[in-house]
């Protein structure tokens, strides 16, 4: 049937409504109180090298209360990228309360099905660093939701990059420096105000040896019975010391640093490694290949390819075609 048939009849039955549904209305949240208490953390991908570099990622960290900014520049919005422009804020002011960041993979991401029928809290390298910490992290629903960091991602991509053509920075380790010298100070001073109320929510500044054992990345891998252990690729041999026997079904914890150190830890204690080739893994000998069998092909007049119309009538065998002389039968009672 046509679908305007339809729509009279569905207003006829009062199914069908005239007027069009509306969003919902979301109330505009107020800032927090305190300095500290939230900020907002967001990557923003532009060409902010124009034809002078590559294209890049700016992590902007913006505090809730006050708009006080840090930003770093970067290839890619990483575990790494994050976690640099959040020590450079720990470092700066201490340990914050909350951060409020997107659903990317890098903050934080839903359970899987597996992880759900066992209850598990799926956690990721970077929300490990943050619990190590004690920070919250706050997962926004849509850009909306996070509108402060988006509004100075638009600030720098209009300022930021006309100071950079300026001063014809063409890498992001000159962009880098040129931040933290000069921009950020300048932005901060004409946008930032003051929080509403005076208490600073920041927590004390960790010393770098403690910087160090948080933000790092953390994998358990299996032990082998000749205590090695495979790590992307790489196989690294345990020196486990005065220990008789194998490890059974154990594991250990691989640390990884941003320079690329890597550190083992078996049951909390540090174990000395050295890195291995690869394997010989051991070759399959061939198989031997089977004896050719000869076929013989049956010959042209072989009984086997002639027609039953062709093939010659059969003569009963004499001996068992004679009649059996001298043996009684018996009938069965």
């Amino acid at each position: 049937m046509d679908h305007e048939t339809l729509r009279r009849w569905m207003l006829a039955e009062h199914l069908w409504s005239r007027q069009r549904k509306r969003k919902k209305h979301c109330q505009r949240r107020e800032r927090k109180w305190h300095f500290g208490e939230l900020v907002q953390l967001d990557g923003s991908f532009h060409d902010w090298l124009e034809a002078r570099g590559p294209r890049g990622c700016l992590m902007d960290m913006v505090d809730d209360a006050t708009s006080e900014t840090l930003a770093g520049m970067g290839k890619e919005e990483t575990i790494w990228a994050a976690a640099g422009v959040l020590r450079a804020w720990i470092r700066k002011y201490g340990v914050l309360r909350a951060l409020y960041t997107d659903w990317k993979n890098v903050y934080k991401r839903k359970a899987t099905p597996a992880e759900q029928l066992r209850g598990k809290i799926p956690v990721t390298q970077f929300g490990r660093m943050c619990q190590k910490l004690g920070i919250r992290i706050i997962a926004a629903s849509s850009p909306q939701a996070k509108g402060r960091v988006e509004r100075i991602h638009g600030v720098h991509q209009d300022r930021l990059i006309k100071k950079l053509r300026r001063k014809k920075i063409d890498s992001y380790e000159a962009a880098n420096e040129y931040l933290e010298k000069e921009y950020l100070s300048e932005h901060n001073r004409r946008f930032a105000h003051a929080a509403a109320k005076p208490e600073d929510y920041h927590g004390r500044k960790p010393t770098s040896r403690e910087l160090r054992e948080i933000f790092r990345l953390e994998t358990e891998r299996a032990i082998a019975n000749d205590w090695v252990v495979r790590h992307e690729g790489r196989y690294l041999q345990l020196h486990p010391g005065q220990r008789r026997y194998g490890p059974t079904q154990s594991k250990a914890l691989v640390c990884e640093w941003e320079d690329g150190a890597i550190e083992v830890y078996y049951r909390k204690q540090r174990v000395s490694f050295s890195e291995l080739k690869e394997p010989i893994r051991k070759i399959a000998r061939p198989i031997p290949r089977a004896r050719a069998v000869m076929v013989r092909k049956a010959k042209p007049d072989h009984p086997w390819r002639q027609g039953y119309q062709n093939m010659k009538p059969r003569v009963p065998n004499p001996v068992i075609a004679a009649p059996l002389v001298g043996i009684r039968t018996y009938a069965s009672p």
